[in-house]
């Protein structure tokens, strides 16, 4: 079974940085498309990056030129570096993939709070 870990979450203050890392298990990891998202308190859970297996990415305009994902196959690993992070960056942030056949992989999240 594929198994998915977040990890590089934490307190962080207004303008600064963080790099989160997810880590997959098994061998398909080049096969899956790997994908951000973030939920905050009493909110949906929200696509923040994805990046297919060739390593093209997408971000939704809200942090389009803050953030950047990035993956490593020969690692089974993606990250997602953060900059220049504002209060409302405030969130747990969950690490997914999706295999070919359409199927969801969640991770158990990272809490990332951004505060002075």
């Amino acid at each position: 079974q594929v198994q998915l870990v977040e990890s590089g979450g934490g307190l962080v203050q207004p303008g600064g940085s963080l790099r989160l890392s997810c880590a997959v298990s098994g061998n398909r990891f080049r096969d899956y498309t790997m994908a951000w998202y973030r939920q905050a308190p009493g909110k949906q859970r929200d696509l923040v990056a994805s990046i297919t297996p060739g390593g093209s990415p997408n971000y939704p305009s809200s942090v389009k030129d803050r953030f950047t994902v990035s993956r490593d196959n020969s690692l089974n690993m993606v990250y997602l570096q953060m900059n220049s992070l504002k209060a409302e960056d405030t969130a747990v942030y969950y690490c997914r993939a999706l295999t070919p056949g359409g199927s969801p992989i969640w991770g158990q999240g990272t809490q990332v709070t951004v505060s002075s």
